[in-house]
Order: C-alpha cells, then sequence, then structure tokens
C-alpha cells in the first residue's frame, strides 16, 4: 500500500474504485510527459456524500464541500489505475472545480475547498498546494452537485 493510500486511510476514508467512462473514446487521465490531465469527476459513491442537487438549493453547502472531497477520491482512483502508484504524484499543479449552483449561490470556492483542503492533507502543503479556479454552474451531468478535473505533476 502507497504513504498516500496510509494518509487517506488515516483520515478515515479508503479509495474508491476508479470510475468506468461508458464510451471509449473518454478516458479518466492522459499523460503527456510528466503531467497527468484527470477529467473531470463527480463524487465516489460513499456514506454520507450527496450526489445529486443544486448547492446553496437542495444540498447544504456544508454537505457539498464533503462532496467535493469524495470528487478528490475518485480522481485518485483514476490516478491509481493510471500510474499503478499514488506515490509518484509529485505535485497538485491545478484544479477546475465546478458547481452546480442554485440561483444565488456564490461560495463556490468554499465548496471546493473541500478537495483543496483533502489535497494539502494528503500530499502535505508542497506537494498539494495548487492553482485553482472554482466556478458556478447552472447544471452538471446527472445533476451531480461537484464536479472536478485536474493535473497533476508525476514521476516516470
Amino acid at each position: 500500500m502507497s504513504k498516500v493510500e496510509e494518509k487517506i486511510q488515516s483520515l478515515h476514508l479508503e479509495l474508491p474504485q476508479a470510475f468506468k467512462f461508458p464510451t471509449a473514446n473518454r478516458t479518466g487521465c492522459v499523460q503527456v510527459g510528466n503531467l497527468l490531465f484527470v477529467s473531470g469527476h463527480g463524487p465516489a459513491e460513499l456514506p454520507g456524500v450527496i450526489t445529486a442537487g443544486k448547492v446553496g438549493g437542495e444540498v447544504a453547502e456544508d454537505d457539498a464541500v464533503f462532496t467535493a472531497k469524495a470528487c478528490a477520491l475518485s480522481m485518485l482512483a483514476s490516478i491509481k489505475a493510471e500510474i499503478g502508484d499514488l506515490d509518484k504524484i509529485i505535485k497538485v499543479v491545478e484544479l477546475l472545480g465546478m458547481v452546480n449552483s442554485a440561483p444565488g449561490f456564490n461560495r463556490q470556492f468554499a465548496v471546493i475547498d473541500g478537495a483543496s483542503d483533502f489535497f494539502v492533507a494528503v500530499f502535505g502543503q508542497e506537494v498539494g498546494q495548487h492553482a485553482r479556479a472554482a466556478v458556478g454552474m447552472a447544471e452538471l451531468p446527472r445533476d451531480i452537485p461537484v464536479e472536478i478535473k485536474g493535473v497533476f505533476q508525476v514521476t516516470d
């Protein structure tokens, strides 16, 4: 078990199965050199995770923060499936967090902090700190509350 997976377990979480994309023309990750581009991921289905609804409407902000953390876990599952070992991640470079927002909800930044804080907790400040954007969306696929994509630097 990798050090990253041990850290995830110490946070009382576990890595889910990697998301299976429904068509062959899409994949969870694409590696170019030492950069790994991770597709948009919805939340892993974990106990307590809200998997449908608009944030600021039927989904409370606190619940959406946990949902963003579940998206980060789903991303790590895809990364592990792609490169085999999460200890090969040497930098979380960038995240784009998309929040399915009810009209008037403007705290997307706070929701995506769930993922940002998780990556720093797992990797430490030096590796986990990243560039980021958090935006509100009128709709997301399958009515998920949060979707996150990212770029990670990995070793060979």
